[in-house]
């Protein structure tokens, strides 16, 4: 059975990579620093795309880019209108993803919950020079 949104995956795919090419080259604003887009959910009917990105810094940081980028959300979405070749250009709303800072964080907890495995010693005796 084909997948029944699989245009609606392709134009995701197609804003994500279109909007980390203008954030690099046309966006100017100071706030938006280093952003990295992480995905995009596209609404069935092409009105609405959430996108979903990360920085790096603490919380201030993150408020900051998304002020930044909601700043450009407009200018954003006109950009898109001249490179995508679609009737309707989705109004984007930008939210901040949480889900690599929570992996990194169960990562840690991990890592400093399991014992520290030694390296196996060696039976073999080395020579004297």
């Amino acid at each position: 059975m084909p997948k029944d949104f699989a245009r609606t995956e392709r134009i995701a795919d197609q804003i994500q990579r279109e909007l980390a090419d203008l954030v690099r080259q046309e966006v100017k604003d100071p706030r938006v620093g280093f952003v990295t887009f992480t995905g995009v959910e596209v609404s069935r009917d092409y009105s609405h795309a959430k996108v979903f990105f990360t920085t790096l810094g603490g919380g201030e940081e993150h408020a900051r880019t998304g002020e930044g980028l909601g700043h450009a959300a407009g200018f954003l979405r006109s950009q898109l209108a001249h490179r995508l070749r679609t009737r309707t250009i989705p109004e984007l709303h930008f939210v901040f993803d949480e889900s690599v800072e929570r992996g990194i964080r169960v990562s840690k907890l991990i890592e400093e919950g399991l014992p520290r495995e030694e390296p196996p010693k060696s039976t073999r005796k080395r020579k004297a020079p």
